[in-house]
C-alpha cells in the first residue's frame, strides 16, 4: 500500500505484521510450514526486465571495485572443501552447546517440571539439539535459494550497468551457497528440514515486490545482513573443520554481498522523500521481525509432536538465546543506519520510527557497530589463504 503522508499515515503493527503484539506467541505459531511434501512453490514476479544502453561505468568506483574483488575471490565448492572429512555431530552440539552458554549441561536453565519436557534427560536434549543443528543450516540453505533467485532479479531490474556486473557474479556465489549447504546436509548430517513459513513469507513479499530497492532492501541488507551475522556466530562457536571452512568461504561472499546493497541503496535512498523512506523502514522492520520468528524453530517441535506454545515464555527468557537473538541484529542495525533509514522524516534531534521500533526489539545497541561497506575487504578468505600459501 502506498503511503502518501508520512505523518498522517502510520501503519500498526496489525497492519505491518498480521498482528498487534510483537511477541504474540499465538500468531507466530500460527503460521506454519507448507505440506514437508511440497518441492515446487510459485511466487509472482511483478518487476520489468530493465535493459540499460549506457555501459559506462566510472561513475560508481567502489562498485567497480566490489565486482574487482568478486572477480578475483571465487572459490570451488568441491576442490575447496575437504568433504572426506568425518563429521561427529554429536560432538558438534556437545561444543556450540558449551562456546554458547560455558555449560556442559544440554538442558536449557530453567525449570522444565510443569512441561512436556519433565523427563528428559541427556539424551533427548542432545537428539532435540542433532534436529535443531538440521533446521538451521536447513535454513540457510533455503535462504540462499532466495538470495539465489532475488540476485537473478537484481541483474534484470536494477538501472545501473556496474550493478548488473556485481550481481551478476553474486548469481554465482548463490548456486555455490545452495550447493554446499546442501551437500553438507545430505551428507554430514541427517537430512534436511522445509523451509520455516516465516522465511518463506518474507522471500515471497521480497520477489513479488515490483520495485527494485526494495529487492535490495530485503535480501542484500536484511537477509544476508542476519545470515553475515549468524555465520559468524556459527563460525566461532563450532569446532568442526569442514562446516567451519565452509562458513569462513560463504561468509567472504556474504561481506560482499551486503557491501553491494549499502553501496548501491546509500546513493539511491538520497533522492527519496519522507513517505518512500517510510515505506521502506516499515518493510526493514517486517523483514527483521520476519527473520527472528523464524529462530523459534517450531518445525523441530513438530517433530516431537510438542506444542511449543507453553515453552515459549521460558525460552525466550534463556540468556543464551537472547544473546543469540540479539547478536544477529548486530550487521542489520548499523547498515540500516548507514541508509539513514533509523531516523529518516523526522527533524534532527527526534526519534525517527525505525529506531524506536529497534528499541522495541531490543537491538538498538548496535547501531554504532561497524557497517558492512567496507568489512568484505577484512572476510577476504580466498585471498587470505592465497597469500598464506605463498609466504
Amino acid at each position: 500500500m502506498a503511503i502518501t503522508d508520512v505523518t498522517a499515515k502510520m501503519r500498526s503493527n496489525e497492519e505491518i505484521l498480521g498482528r498487534s503484539d510483537l511477541n504474540d506467541a499465538d500468531a507466530i505459531l500460527a503460521i506454519t510450514t507448507l505440506d514437508e511434501t511440497d518441492v515446487i512453490h510459485a511466487v509472482e514476479d511483478n518487476a520489468d526486465a530493465i535493459f540499460t544502453w549506457g555501459y559506462d561505468k566510472g561513475e560508481r568506483a567502489k562498485l567497480d571495485k566490489l565486482y574487482e574483488k568478486a572477480k578475483t575471490s571465487q572459490w570451488n565448492a568441491t576442490t575447496d572443501l575437504d568433504w572426506s572429512t568425518e563429521v561427529d555431530i554429536e560432538k558438534m552440539v556437545r561444543e556450540q552447546n558449551f562456546a554458547m552458554s560455558g555449560s556442559h549441561e544440554l538442558a536449557p536453565p530453567f525449570d522444565l517440571s510443569n512441561t512436556p519436557l519433565k523427563s528428559w534427560g541427556d539424551k533427548e536434549f542432545l537428539e532435540f539439539g542433532i534436529e535443531a543443528q538440521n533446521h538451521l543450516l536447513s535454513q540457510f540453505m533455503h535462504g540462499e535459494q532466495g538470495a539465489l533467485l532475488c540476485t537473478a532479479k537484481i541483474v534484470e531490474t536494477v538501472p545501473w550497468i556496474d550493478a548488473k556486473y556485481y550481481a551478476a557474479t553474486q548469481v554465482v556465489d548463490e548456486a555455490r551457497h545452495v550447493e554446499v549447504f546442501s551437500r553438507y546436509l545430505d551428507e554430514k548430517l541427517e537430512g534436511n528440514y522445509p523451509i520455516n513459513a516465516h522465511l518463506r513469507m518474507l522471500l515471497d513479499d521480497i520477489i513479488n515486490d515490483s520495485r527494485w530497492d526494495m529487492t535490495y532492501l530485503g535480501m542484500q541488507i536484511m537477509v544476508e545482513g542476519l545470515a553475515l551475522a549468524a555465520f559468524g556466530m556459527l563460525h566461532q562457536t563450532t569446532q568442526e573443520p569442514l562446516l567451519k571452512k565452509l562458513l569462513r568461504y560463504v561468509m567472504s561472499d556474504e561481506a560482499r554481498h551486503v557491501a553491494f546493497g549499502v553501496l548501491s541503496l546509500e546513493e539511491y535512498y538520497q533522492e527519496l522523500s519522507s513517505a518512500e523512506l517510510r515505506e521502506r523502514q516499515e518493510f526493514a522492520y517486517e523483514a527483521a521481525v520476519r527473520m527472528r520468528d523464524r529462530f523459534l524453530q517450531q518445525e523441530v517441535w513438530q517433530r516431537y509432536d510438542i506444542d511449543v506454545a507453553p515453552l515459549i515464555p521460558m525460552i525466550q527468557q534463556d540468556p543464551g538465546r537472547i544473546l543469540f537473538q540479539q547478536l544477529l541484529f548486530s550487521k542489520i542495525v548499523p547498515n540500516c543506519k548507514k541508509l539513514g533509514l533509523l531516523d529518516a522524516g523526522v527533524p534532527e534531534g527526534q526519534k525517527g520510527w525505525l529506531r524506536e521500533r529497534f528499541e522495541e526489539m531490543d537491538v538498538i545497541q548496535f547501531e554504532d557497530f561497524a557497517d558492512t561497506g567496507d568489512e568484505y575487504l577484512e572476510l577476504d578468505a580466498v585471498a587470505q589463504d592465497r597469500e598464506a600459501a605463498t609466504a
